[in-house]
């Protein structure tokens, strides 16, 4: 039977107030962001998702190497031997680790870990290629797949396996190794702000909460529509415990043989769940104009008639010639539907020309965030297409940037947070005394954990807020995807 032109063709999407984890479901679904697979937490990236992985790949990687940083490739097997060197480090992992045990029909005499992270690897490497001091730093990162043997699993948030990226690096004194560490966090919360419309919290993860191996974990915390947190990155201080492991040494300045001080840091296909969970709402999918695959889609009105599809292709030519993403959508489609699937597909602006466009020399742009509709004169079309991107990514950022601050709120006593919590979720701030047990209490009876103690610290008493002997930090707790 044929399909009925008119019809709306796109499925409708779960309310987010209504149930926010199947709202999410939905969206990843229906705008053809990804797939489910024969295997449980493995998934398949079809290519509007792909597509926007790629481009946050290719704003990063640009950030990486103008800090000198060079890109690598290390095997995705690594020698169960060579994993067990870093004590800590295999024990952080080692339940969620994958193995492969047969090479064709042959046992192999050492079983192959698939690479959960490259720490051990880039030991290995950097053993056989650092031996003086004029020899670092080493700057290296990989683009690459991880296996971790997740439980349970979600679209972007929670795979088996991800796509992301590790930078790994070897510096000689511990000073130049802290600057790295902070240096790349910092990259992480610019692009999340400047690209994805993001605000984060930067501090430092809890010794609980630091990477396995590590001394020091810092971390970007982002608050989502739902009000919960999504770690977004994470950059370590690892000192010299790898190289110590891994008998790494340089020759200094001083002829004196010393251990190199290590970094690494990471982002993951994650930060797509985290575009979503951000800037998402009840029509779909809200793309950051800096990261989406098409920044407008040009739409013919009324296209049978006559020059509407010449003039609709001219302004497609010219979009693409001041280098905007853009595409025309000339399908035998209704007008409604072609505005709700774009809406869906997040598409920041659409552009649209008919008859009456035409005759006044103009077309007509729509905003994906706002829904605000501009006429706008043909010759001012590429300067007014960029000054709306723009416009969008400003208001994506503000409006995040609201939900931050409105649901960041500082609780004098474990019960306030425990209340707090119940109501509205959000970020709850406290003085902390940093130990464990108040940590794992917090936990245990408000249901939240340690997001970071943030960079920027507020006195907000003297006291724990959960054992009242002294504080050391002011820290945020939250609930996390």
């Amino acid at each position: 039977m044929a399909q009925n032109p008119n019809k709306k063709q796109v499925e409708q999407i779960t309310d987010m107030e209504v149930d926010f984890a199947q709202w999410y479901t939905d969206v990843c679904k229906k705008a053809e962001l990804i797939d489910y697979s024969s295997i449980k937490g493995m998934f398949i990236y079809r290519p509007y998702g792909y597509a926007i992985w790629e481009n946050i790949q290719r704003e990063m990687d640009r950030r990486f190497k103008e800090t000198g940083h060079e890109n690598v490739y290390l095997p995705m097997l690594i020698p169960e031997s060579l994993l067990q060197k870093e004590k800590d480090h295999v024990e952080g992992f080692a339940p969620e680790c994958a193995w492969v045990t047969m090479g064709g029909s042959e046992k192999l005499e050492e079983r192959y870990c698939i690479r959960p992270t490259s720490e051990t690897l880039f030991c290995e490497h950097y053993k056989n290629v650092i031996h003086s001091h004029r020899d670092l730093p080493k700057l290296y990162n990989q683009w690459c797949s991880v296996l971790r043997w997740e439980k349970t699993s979600r679209p972007f948030l929670r795979h088996r396996e991800f796509l992301w990226q590790e930078g790994h690096t070897m510096h000689a004194t511990p000073e130049e190794a802290r600057e790295e560490t902070m240096r790349m966090l910092n990259v992480y919360a610019d692009f999340m702000e400047n690209v994805l419309a993001m605000p984060v919290v930067r501090g430092r993860k809890t010794d609980k909460e630091k990477f396995n191996g590590a001394e020091e974990t810092y971390t970007v915390e982002c608050m989502m529509h739902d009000r919960k947190a999504l770690q977004a990155g994470t950059s370590h201080y690892f000192g010299d415990g790898f190289a110590r492991a891994f008998d790494i040494t340089f020759t200094g300045k001083d002829n004196q043989l010393h251990y190199p001080h290590q970094t690494s840091w990471g982002v993951s296909t994650r930060m797509i769940g985290g575009i979503i969970m951000t800037h998402g709402d009840n029509n779909g999918l809200v793309l950051p104009p800096r990261i989406a695959p098409i920044q407008a889609v040009v739409i013919p009105v009324a296209q049978h008639k006559p020059g509407v599809l010449d003039h609709a292709a001219t302004l497609l030519a010219r979009l693409q010639a001041a280098g905007i993403r853009a595409r025309m959508d000339d399908s035998e489609q209704s007008m409604g539907w072609k505005a709700a699937e774009y809406e869906m597909k997040g598409v920041p602006l659409r552009v649209e020309i008919g008859p009456k466009d035409i005759e006044k020399d103009q077309c007509v742009i729509a905003r994906r965030d706002s829904g605000e509709k501009v006429f706008v004169p043909l010759g001012q079309l590429e300067d007014k297409v960029r000054e709306l991107l723009d416009a969008v990514h400003d208001g994506l950022y503000a409006r995040a940037k609201r939900n931050l601050e409105e649901n960041t709120y500082a609780c004098a006593s474990l019960e306030e947070v425990k209340e707090k919590m119940a109501q509205r979720g959000g970020f709850a701030k406290t003085m902390w005394c940093g130990d464990l047990e108040c940590e794992l209490r917090m936990k245990e009876e408000a249901g939240v954990s340690s997001r970071c103690i943030p960079f920027e610290q507020e006195h907000l008493g003297d006291t724990c807020a959960i054992c009242g002997k002294p504080a050391k930090h002011m820290i945020y707790w939250g609930v996390a995807y």
